[in-house]
């Protein structure tokens, strides 16, 4: 059977779930998604994942390369699954290789919440719905604690508010004592910080007209939910993620 174990933060879960369930989907699998916390919070924001009906008794390891015929084992591939028209296999996702972060996989996500129906349920969902399209506030999420080193820092965040008007300023961060987090709220003596539970979190800094970006998957999660934003990210050459940010509609901000 297909198990979809719990690795990771919930970020993590999202990816790998979604990238699984599309594949469930196009090809009928029965999928047990193990974590019920996971499938709980993806409900919460409108995120319904798929099982079907198929089981069969071979099951293969699934490999995250982007492109169709690439990797170790191309028939493996995650694209040469999905595209599939006559697989018939269990699929096993969880190993380290296979967070689903690449940017083709990420690319996929990002278009399938957006599909109507999709983004229509994550709206209705949103309990902070009367705030899309209807203010002027930015929000910007600081990644730290274990991955600090890898923060693009006070100047990145400082650069982006420096160049665009706001309203309110909201604040998250799992460090929040941190000196970068001093360091803006020094500068912007008005920001807010909040304190909202992980979903409440996502669903509030989603309807915010501004959202600056940190690192990581959940950051990532917060940019794709937000459909009426003009996002921003620091571009980055290697990272401890996959590409979760080349989205085509979103702001990189250089370093420079």
């Amino acid at each position: 059977m297909s198990i979809v174990k719990n690795y990771g933060r919930f970020g993590n879960h999202f990816f790998r779930n979604l990238a699984v369930s599309f594949i469930a989907e196009k090809h009928n699998l029965m999928i047990i998604y193990e974590n019920n916390d996971t499938v709980n919070k993806l409900h919460l924001l409108g995120i319904q994942l798929f099982s079907g009906e198929n089981n069969y008794t071979e099951t293969i390891k699934l490999i995250e390369y982007d492109l169709v015929l690439v990797g170790p084992n191309p028939n493996n591939n995650y694209f040469t699954i999905l595209n599939s028209d006559s697989f018939k296999q269990n699929i096993d996702p969880n190993h380290d290789a296979c967070y689903c972060q690449t940017q083709y996989v990420s690319n996929l996500i990002y278009e399938y919440l957006r599909l109507e129906e999709n983004k229509n349920q994550i709206i209705n969902a949103n309990k902070f719905m009367d705030r899309y399209n209807n203010n002027n506030d930015c929000f910007i999420h600081v990644r730290l604690t274990d991955a600090t080193k890898f923060n693009p820092g006070f100047d990145y965040y400082d650069k982006v508010l420096s160049q665009i008007s706001f309203d309110n300023l909201y604040l998250a961060s799992d460090q929040i004592d941190h000196d970068i987090i001093k360091q803006i709220m020094n500068k912007y003596p008005g920001v807010n910080i909040l304190s909202h539970d992980i979903i409440d979190l996502m669903k509030f800094a989603s309807t915010n007209k501004y959202i600056v970006l940190s690192h990581g998957s959940f950051s990532a999660m917060i940019g794709y939910l937000s459909f009426f934003s003009e996002i921003y990210y620091s571009e980055y050459e290697h990272s401890w993620h996959g590409d979760m940010f080349s989205i085509p509609s979103w702001n990189k901000v250089s370093k420079n």
